[in-house]
């Protein structure tokens, strides 16, 4: 078993058990359920720098990131910093996040906030929508079309974006459908961890010009985003290269200076 499989097997596990403690009425119930959503498709759209943000603690390819933070000021840090949405790792068991970074995420700010998970059932997305997100993250290589297909549409009902990742062409071209807001390309393979932006380069003239393109991971320099903008994207989701300092909202703000100027 790779490391994918051994996340979905794991999660499958967890919301079955999530599933069975709290009914979906309850999630229905929460003050957050029936906020207007702040698409981050439109904010990248209308953006100078198109940076997307992430807050991650650790993950299985580097144990550690950054512990010592609070996710509220991380939120409150990138959004003074000008980023047009924050990722949130959901995640416990592989990246140490929570739901509960969500919803404190939610309360410091208001820009787009992204549910960065490992998502398979439907009951995942009600619950990101409790939890104050904007926008979910499907990610082609552990659904089929089919689950693509209505975990999507169940998300424009929520009045949810889908941002969609893709590691190769055979993956892109299961998932290609309109009920997707972006196509994130993911840089970095998730069965060996290895990173390269080629990933991007090669995909992004396979994806419809109506879908805005996000490249994620691996990207840590300016002219990696200016070479990128090249080949049509319009997001850039960056994680531990501000995550590994002591002042993420900082580090964001300074690149976002230099790349705008």
């Amino acid at each position: 078993m790779n490391i994918l499989d051994k996340i979905v097997a794991d999660k499958r596990k967890e919301v079955a058990l999530k599933k069975a403690l709290i009914p979906l009425a309850q999630l229905e119930a929460s003050v957050l359920f029936n906020r207007a959503t702040n698409s981050l498709a439109t904010a990248l759209r209308n953006s100078d720098s198109g940076i997307i943000a992430e807050h991650k603690r650790r993950s299985p390819s580097r144990s550690e990131i950054n512990q010592g933070l609070n996710v509220q000021d991380v939120a409150s840090g990138y959004e003074n910093a000008g980023v047009c949405g924050m990722s949130v790792l959901t995640d416990g068991k592989y990246f140490g996040g929570s739901l509960d970074d969500l919803l404190l995420a939610r309360a410091a700010v208001r820009m787009p906030l992204l549910r960065k998970e490992f998502i398979i059932d439907e009951y995942q997305l009600v619950e990101a929508k409790a939890h104050g997100a904007d926008v979910i993250l499907l990610i082609a290589a552990i659904l089929t079309r089919e689950e693509i297909k209505a975990l999507s549409e169940l998300a424009k009902s929520l009045q949810i974006d889908v941002l969609l990742e893709v590691h190769n062409e055979e993956e892109l071209h299961k998932s290609v459908m309109p009920s997707l807001d972006m196509l994130g390309v993911n840089n970095r393979n998730l069965k060996t961890f290895e990173v390269s932006l080629d990933t991007s380069k090669a995909l992004s003239k396979l994806i419809p010009a109506d879908f805005v393109k996000v490249s994620e991971s691996g990207i840590s320099s300016i002219e990696a985003i200016q070479d990128l903008r090249t080949y049509g994207y319009e997001g850039f989701l960056i994680g531990e290269n501000f995550m590994k300092t002591n002042d993420p909202g900082q580090s964001a703000g300074e690149f976002i200076e230099q790349l705008i100027q």
